[in-house]
């Protein structure tokens, strides 16, 4: 499906989605990734939303975003507790979608200028945080 006519700008754009791979500007991605503004991570080492942890938060955090939208599965799922608490506790904005929501979300955010992040959980298992 896609998501936003290409048009030119400074930012990263999410294009298009499909269940298992993103195109983000102009490229597939078919794992796991964090895109902001002019920042990628093709190689973001979290498969599902239960393995965001304290370490994976911290590095969203150091990024410095006023907020992080987090995009798994095709069902709406919810961060656990200690997750949330940990962006709260920096003054961190984060919100938890399906995917295809995550990205459309980001696209929005980014045409606001907005200092945000998309953590997209690509995965061929499901995403729940069980």
């Amino acid at each position: 499906m896609d998501l936003t006519e290409h048009t030119a700008g400074n930012y990263h754009q999410i294009r298009g989605i499909e269940p298992q791979r993103v195109f983000v500007t102009d490229q597939w991605y078919s794992a796991s990734l964090v895109v902001g503004a002019r920042y990628l991570d093709p190689d973001w080492p979290v498969s599902r939303l239960a393995d965001l942890d304290r370490e994976h938060i911290a590095a969203l955090v150091d990024l410095g975003p006023e907020l992080v939208v987090v995009g798994a599965g095709s069902t709406q799922q919810f961060l656990p507790h200690e997750s949330q608490l940990a962006f709260i506790r920096h003054g961190i904005g984060v919100e938890c979608m399906t995917l295809d929501a995550a990205a459309r979300t980001f696209n929005v955010l980014m045409s606001e200028n907005r200092r945000a992040l998309a953590a997209l959980i690509i995965s061929s298992e499901d995403n729940r945080a069980d």
